[in-house]
């Protein structure tokens, strides 16, 4: 069953980006966390490393938010130019976050229950892609806490998401 803005509202537009945001400033500090080299080497089972988990965040959320505002639907590329240092993707991330503010104002509430092809792939209604932008962040940072312990490095606190 599709999520979609025709129903009685339990969060506002306002709170949901709010609720996005602490994800991402959580996931911001497990980025921090990561020893420089281990950001880009360190993986279990041939999972892929953070640095590119990480790129795949940032190939999804201003990106998609874009398209979901001009309603261009553009493929999927992970292969941006984010450079070559955590620091790169720490400054790229917090582009990204901004990106994400500056199109989150320009949608409305009945935007969401509209369908949108994400990346020309991914029919669903505005709302589900948002939904998906979110779990599949906290999908990948869970990765990241496992390699953090790995480490032996303390993770923070998932509850912590203030920003």
């Amino acid at each position: 069953m599709n999520a979609t803005a025709l129903g009685p509202q339990v969060i506002t537009k306002e709170n949901l980006l709010k609720h996005w945001q602490g994800h991402r400033a959580l996931t911001r500090r497990v980025i921090e966390a990561f020893p420089e080299k281990d950001f880009f080497e360190f993986s279990i089972g041939g999972m892929r490393t953070f640095a590119q988990l990480t790129s795949e965040l940032l190939a999804i959320g201003a990106p998609a938010m874009k398209g979901i505002v001009n309603r261009d639907v553009k493929p999927y590329a992970e292969k941006l130019d984010i450079g070559t240092t955590k620091a790169d993707y720490l400054s790229k991330w917090d582009e990204a976050t901004e990106e994400i503010n500056t199109y989150w104002n320009m949608l409305d509430v009945a935007d969401f229950s509209q369908r949108f092809n994400l990346f020309g792939q991914y029919e669903f209604p505005i709302i589900d892609n948002i939904f998906y932008f979110i779990d599949n962040e906290i999908h990948h940072r869970g990765q990241g806490y496992v390699y953090l312990r790995a480490l032996n490095i303390q993770p923070p606190f998932f509850w912590e998401r203030e920003l």
